[in-house]
């Protein structure tokens, strides 16, 4: 994994077609299937980091086959507003349109004046599984209070960790054990080790929905220590953040707001299983309570259809209602808390200011109205929905997604006031036609094609990056602006392309993806267990590096360091730098990958992932053939796992040259000492299937 971008560049340039790997070509790293819309973006930097660099693009660009390098179609490439510098970049440039591409292969765009190539990408309908996949297991990585021992480690194995939690002490009463409390498990909230009730609220309901809106988006076959149990993986990982929450929440309905570490100084250490310091719980908390209920009652709602999880779905409900019966008098009187969080439990303020908890009260009342049709939960919605800032506005973006959620869910649910829906409804219709500020639906107001306005490029900027895309998601659904689709549904697309790379950085924007066909992927995140210094640092110079698949902050043009530049003084799309140096570059403030921006991307990710070759929920068996190979990049020899019964493995080389083959079982080793140096397809047919895994061999 750390050789792959050095090895990619090497094979390419030297050893086949002596073709550079473009700083001007920008596509989707991972692919495009085969109906989708297809442009490249050629750039010419004018303003910011990289403005001592120019490009012109030529008459015709080339887009060749990978495997035979014939090239397969030649296009001209269209100048974009006229050749004017686009400020959220600072670069001009043009559009190259190949939607004409729908045969399955492997291709890269090519610019045969300069000898410059894009990244590779594949065309084909699965082209996003493993994707999904490998930011699934985000948070398996993330998981608290457990192991991650192989095969599911993949190469980051570590023991388990903060055996601890089960003694959790009260930090306002740090050496009195009979207030010890067990708090194992749930995930770590973002790049610290600490875990936040409120916080974990976004991820949950954003996770929770995308398996509603496209279950068949989510396999049993993460390699999760649960994959193969018969539910998808993704219900899997969020029963996990449950059963931790239903420790943090209390009997009477009360519910802890955090838990983590009393400061800077411990449980730092890198991996994870290091940490042996106390960890300590904080004060209960409305806003924590008021999160919980909403959250146990969508996933009441969720398990309730998932057979064998009827009495779990039940147990959220009960709880869902405790919680929300206990603040109910805190909303109804006017006090709400709001500073139960004093920082004595480092490091982010879990806080709610009371709009915040009066809009996830409505999130709890529209789930616990749609579970139990009990007029409380109406009513509630009813009398508060007029002085929801999303309604009266209207500004349906993306920082209120759950909000949104909960809302169209209401104009759904039997019993519900007419008068309401017809309220939810005309705000959200209005926002979406009159389109104020831009986001919806296919612009070209984006060099880049993934049009956000400006505001929204601040700290952590690739969640509402992907919200938006949600956001037009849900206009879809709920047939808002049917005349209009399929411009939200290219929007959605342009911002998937926009995370894999059609960004200016060229960088697909999840941490070390180079074994799942990213040839520029995210080096560094700021994460305790992969560190600035220690073996996990960095994808391509260090030891291990991190793991795959975390989604990072992104571009932030408020950046505080106002002396490092980048990211600092850069137009708002190139405010980024791959790096995780701590105080006083607070690389956290670019870098760092959290749940909430990672359920995000997933759900965004789910609207494009195939639907006819994954896991359905009623059976554990495998519908597709899918094996690793591991490790990759190798020298010697790789293990397969994942092959059921016998299978025939081809090996390729990049120009489509046969030059191995043997029968495999589960577990075989094979023997590729004597190919040289360079990228290869894998081929394993089985069972009349067939599937194709790269190669890097070093």
């Amino acid at each position: 994994m750390r050789y792959l971008y050095t090895l990619l560049l090497l094979f390419f340039s030297v050893s086949v077609f002596s073709q550079e790997l473009s700083n001007y070509i920008h596509v989707d790293q991972f692919g495009y299937t085969p109906e989708a819309i297809k442009v490249g973006v050629l750039s010419d930097p004018q303003v910011g980091y990289n403005s001592a660099m120019s490009y012109t693009a030529p008459a015709t660009i080339e887009i060749r086959d990978a495997v035979t390098n014939a090239t397969v179609l030649s296009v001209t490439p269209v100048l974009w507003n006229n050749g004017n510098t686009h400020a959220q970049s600072g670069d001009r440039g043009w559009w190259v349109d190949f939607s004409s591409l729908t045969e399955e292969g492997t291709y890269y765009l090519y610019d045969a004046t300069l000898n410059e190539r894009s990244s590779i990408f594949v065309v084909g309908l699965a082209v996003y599984d493993e994707v999904m996949k490998t930011a699934g297991r985000m948070f398996y990585y993330n998981r608290c209070n457990a192991p991650k021992s192989e095969p599911y480690a993949q190469g980051w194995a570590d023991g388990d960790n903060f055996l601890q939690d089960t003694q959790t002490r009260y930090i306002y009463d740090q050496g009195n054990t009979a207030l010890e409390k067990e708090l194992s498990g749930g995930w770590f909230d973002a790049g610290d080790y600490n875990k936040y009730v409120t916080f974990a609220s976004d991820a949950v309901h954003d996770l929770l929905a995308a398996y509603e809106e496209n279950p068949q988006a989510f396999s049993d076959d993460w390699n999760l220590p649960e994959s193969g149990n018969g539910i998808p993986d993704v219900l899997d990982e969020v029963k996990w953040e449950l059963d931790w929450l239903l420790k943090m929440n209390q009997e009477d309905g009360s519910t802890i707001i955090k838990m983590g570490s009393r400061n800077f100084e411990e449980n730092i250490e890198s991996p994870p299983s290091l940490n042996t310091d106390t960890r300590y719980y904080g004060p209960t908390c409305t806003s924590a309570s008021i999160a919980v209920a909403g959250m146990f009652a969508h996933a009441s709602k969720v398990f309730s259809g998932v057979s064998g999880y009827g009495d779990f779905a039940a147990l959220l409900q009960e709880r869902a209602i405790i919680a929300y019966a206990y603040v109910q008098p805190f909303v109804a009187n006017g006090t709400l808390e709001t500073n139960c969080d004093d920082g004595s439990i480092i490091a982010g303020d879990a806080d709610r200011d009371v709009e915040a908890q009066e809009e996830e009260f409505v999130v709890a009342s529209a789930y616990l109205f749609d579970l139990t049709g009990d007029v409380l939960y109406n009513e509630y919605i009813i009398n508060k929905v007029s002085e929801l800032q999303t309604v009266t506005s209207p500004f349906w973006g993306p920082y209120k997604i759950q909000v949104h959620d909960a809302l169209l869910l209401y104009t759904n649910t039997s019993g519900a006031d007419a008068t309401t829906i017809t309220t939810i409804l005309d705000s959200f219709s209005s926002d979406a036609q009159n389109n104020y500020n831009g986001y919806y639906g296919m612009s070209d107001e984006d060099l880049y094609r993934a049009f956000q306005p400006s505001f929204s490029y601040h700290w952590g900027s690739n969640n509402p990056k992907a919200s938006y895309a949600t956001v037009n998601k849900l206009v879809i659904d709920n047939n808002i602006n049917p005349s209009q689709n399929d411009s939200y549904r290219g929007y959605i697309d342009e911002v998937i392309h926009y995370f894999h790379g059609v960004n200016p950085q060229g960088m697909v924007y999840l941490s070390n993806m180079y074994d799942f066909g990213a040839e520029r992927s995210v080096n560094e995140i700021y994460h305790s267990w992969f560190y600035d210094g220690t073996d996990y640092d960095n994808a391509v110079t260090s030891p291990i590096g991190p793991a795959p698949g975390f989604v990072t902050g992104g571009p932030n043009d408020s950046f505080s360091v106002t002396t490092l530049t980048p990211p600092s003084g850069q137009p708002a799309q190139k405010s980024y730098l791959d790096f995780n140096d701590g105080y006083p570059n607070n690389s956290w403030e670019i870098t760092e990958p959290a749940i909430y921006y990672q359920a995000a991307y997933i759900r965004m990710l789910a609207n494009s992932v195939a639907v006819d070759d994954v896991l359905s929920v009623d059976t554990n068996e495998l519908t597709t053939l899918d094996f690793k190979i591991y490790p990759n990049p190798t020298s010697s020899s790789f293990q397969m796992t994942g092959v059921k019964n016998r299978g025939e493995l081809k090996i390729y080389s990049v120009l489509g040259q046969f030059v191995h083959s043997e029968i495999v079982t589960n577990n075989s080793i094979v023997d590729i000492s004597n190919l040289t140096r360079g990228m290869y397809f894998v081929k394993l047919n089985q069972d009349t299937k067939t599937s194709t895994q790269k190669l890097i061999v070093n």
